[in-house]
C-alpha cells in the first residue's frame, strides 16, 4: 500500500481527494513556521528525548517510527489543535496521521542527509520525493 493510500484510509478519503495534500501541506507549513524551521523542530524532539528518532528521518538510513502519543508530547496540545483545524481533521486524529507522514516529509526534505539552509522545506521537492503526489493533486497546488 502506498503512502498516499495509507493516508487516504486514515483520513477516510480516496487518493483523489484533497485530505492528504492538506495534511502534507499543513505538515510542511508547520515545520517551516517553527523558529529555526526544521532545525527548531529537531531541537523540540531532542528536548523530549526523541533526538535519535528525528535524526533517523534526516539521515539516509531507515526512519524510526514515532507513536502518536510521543508526537503529541513533542508538539503540545495547542499545536495539535491548530494543525487539526488547518488540515480539516479532528484533533484526536492529527497526531496519528502526522506520526505516519512526518517521518516521510522530513526524510524527503533531506535527501542528502542534511537539513536545508535555514531549515526551510521546499514543498515541491518534498511532494516530488513522496512519489509524485503533486501530479495526483494537480499542478500548482504544492
Amino acid at each position: 500500500m502506498s503512502l498516499l493510500d495509507t493516508l487516504g484510509s486514515l483520513v477516510g478519503k480516496s487518493p483523489e481527494g484533497g485530505g492528504q495534500q492538506a495534511l502534507i501541506t499543513t505538515a510542511l507549513e508547520f515545520v517551516n513556521n517553527q523558529p529555526g524551521g526544521l532545525n527548531g523542530l529537531i531541537e523540540r524532539f531532542r528536548e523530549k528525548g526523541l533526538g535519535d528518532v528525528v535524526s533517523s528521518w534526516v539521515s539516509n538510513g531507515e526512519n524510526q517510527p514515532i507513536g502518536a502519543d510521543a508526537l503529541h508530547s513533542v508538539l503540545g496540545s495547542e499545536t495539535v489543535t491548530n494543525l487539526a483545524a488547518k488540515a480539516g481533521v479532528q484533533p484526536d486524529q492529527v497526531t496519528g496521521l502526522l506520526s505516519q507522514i512526518l517521518p516521510h516529509v522530513v526524510n524527503a526534505a533531506t535527501p542528502e542527509g542534511e537539513v536545508p539552509a535555514e531549515g526551510k522545506l521546499n514543498s515541491t521537492t518534498v511532494l516530488g520525493a513522496l512519489g509524485g503526489l503533486s501530479a495526483l493533486f494537480g499542478k500548482g497546488n504544492a
